[in-house]
């Protein structure tokens, strides 16, 4: 007669600890990384675009040499702020899109200065590139976005009960970063003057 009883208690624990987020908060700890590993992944896809991007513009824009140098400086700075899924942390992911935001500016300048060359904006692989490039980026937004999503998911399982009490008893999860606009006042409308 134990036998059922301890049965049924076994069920009833299984039960308990399915419904209360044992196994969600690992699995959703795991969507958090891999999410983390595709940002990592297109802003790698971006960096390794730079260079081949810069060789085509010096051999148009030679004189424009403190432009160059200010990518291949971002570009370096970029490269060398890793963040790991298991060190996220405010104020690392603030570290890792401040570089990607030099970066940003940095590629910014670059294409006003191809702007100003006819001949570089007609070569077809300089096209090509900035074609690249332009895909990357909404790779970034649409990682970035997967990234929130998983974030969130994540931080309502350590932070909202019932799953959070199982959070606090087994794992002591905390809550994971967000990204932040990294651009002074976005928030408020740009004003456009003609």
């Amino acid at each position: 007669m134990k036998t059922p009883a301890k049965l049924l208690a076994a069920a009833a624990l299984t039960l308990a600890a399915a419904g209360c987020g044992y196994q969600d908060i690992p699995r959703s700890d795991n969507a958090v990384s891999a999410a983390w590993g595709d940002v990592q992944n297109q802003y790698q896809r971006r960096a390794d675009l730079i260079p081949n991007l810069v060789e085509t513009v010096k051999g148009y824009a030679t004189h424009e040499r403190e432009t160059l140098e200010g990518v291949i400086a971002a570009r370096a700075k970029a490269t060398s702020v890793q963040v790991n899924a298991d060190q996220l942390t405010p104020e690392n992911l603030k570290k890792f899109e401040d570089a990607q935001s030099q970066l940003r500016g940095a590629l910014s300048r670059l294409m006003v200065v191809a702007e100003q060359y006819p001949q570089l904006r007609a070569n077809e692989n300089f096209r090509s590139l900035q074609d690249q490039l332009e895909g990357t980026e909404n790779r970034i937004a649409v990682s970035r976005r997967r990234y929130i999503d998983a974030v969130q998911q994540f931080n309502n399982l350590v932070t909202v009960p019932p799953t959070s009490w199982t959070n606090g008893m087994f794992y002591k999860k905390q809550p994971k970063p967000q990204f932040a606009a990294t651009t002074p006042n976005a928030e408020q409308a740009p004003k456009v003057k003609f």
